[in-house]
């Protein structure tokens, strides 16, 4: 809910990468450029993906209206992953060590310090799929009670425990939903990460061996292709999903699934075509 209204969230996994700095964007117009391009391109929220941002990206999303969900970044990995919900396994929880714990909870918390302030981010979530998951009910009623006033994704597209306010699965290329019925229907259901649509762009690309979930060889390919998803979407929006984000906002060295590329100086699909697409799924929602 936002404002006491149910909103579809839709918008894209973001690493934060740049091909001259790596975690460093060249300019602050560029840390700007990146946020601006995707609300023209029809997003209302981003996943920050195992990264913390510059104090500036958070207040340009505060500025322009952007969410944010945030990841902590991942770290000590190794323990199993089941990514599908409702099996739930001992070995599943890594064991980390007193002192892997210890940092974890230590990083975890100075991030949520930091970050407090800023009304953008709507969503903590401290795993991804498997990476480093441990003591998942532990560690998600401390982010709970560390910070209330946000919802907790406990593991995006991780092992499940029913822990936290969202059941986040991931499913690539195509869309797909968790089943309403698991856990007794008290999380919010949500598609952690989907798409990853390959294209690379000549002259635009980190090396020349890339890839993507599913390569496609022109812009039409990749536009026809992105709306069928959207249009698959749409169905499981109209049956409860609350949430979704695409892979990705641009290309990162050799993964060439970004809307844009490593660069920033190809948008590879028309911005006002991407728009017009994305704002099916707000208004289906709103019929909710």
């Amino acid at each position: 809910m936002l404002n006491n209204k149910f909103l579809f969230e839709y918008g894209p996994l973001d690493q934060g990468w740049w091909p001259d700095g790596l975690y460093t964007a060249p300019t602050d117009a560029a840390v700007k450029f990146d946020i601006e391009t995707l609300k023209h391109m029809g997003f209302n929220m981003i996943r920050k993906h195992v990264k913390v941002e510059p104090a500036r990206w958070y207040y340009y999303c505060d500025k322009l209206g952007m969410l944010v969900w945030q990841d902590m970044p991942s770290g000590d990995l190794g323990n199993g992953w089941n990514p599908h919900p409702g099996i739930i396994a001992d070995e599943e929880d890594k064991k980390r060590t007193p002192e892997s714990e210890g940092y974890y909870r230590k990083e975890w918390n100075a991030i949520i310090d930091a970050l407090y302030n800023y009304p953008c981010i709507i969503v903590w979530t401290p795993f991804n799929e498997g990476w480093g998951q441990f003591k998942t009910g532990d560690i998600t009623t401390w982010t709970k009670q560390k910070d209330a006033s946000r919802l907790v994704n406990s593991a995006s597209g991780g092992n499940f425990y029913g822990a936290g306010d969202i059941l986040d699965i991931h499913n690539y290329p195509d869309p797909a939903m968790p089943k309403p019925e698991l856990f007794g229907s008290k999380q919010a259901l949500v598609l952690g990460e989907f798409g990853g649509l390959g294209y690379p762009v000549n002259g635009h690309t980190w090396e020349q061996k890339n890839w993507g979930y599913q390569n496609l060889k022109s812009n039409e390919d990749l536009l026809k292709r992105y709306a069928g998803m959207i249009d698959r979407l749409s169905e499981f929006v109209a049956k409860g999903l609350s949430a979704a984000v695409y892979t990705q906002t641009t290309d990162v060295e050799t993964e060439v699934n970004g809307f844009m590329t490593y660069d920033r100086k190809v948008i590879k699909m028309p911005v006002e075509k991407l728009k017009a697409i994305n704002e099916k799924l707000y208004n289906i929602a709103a019929s909710r």
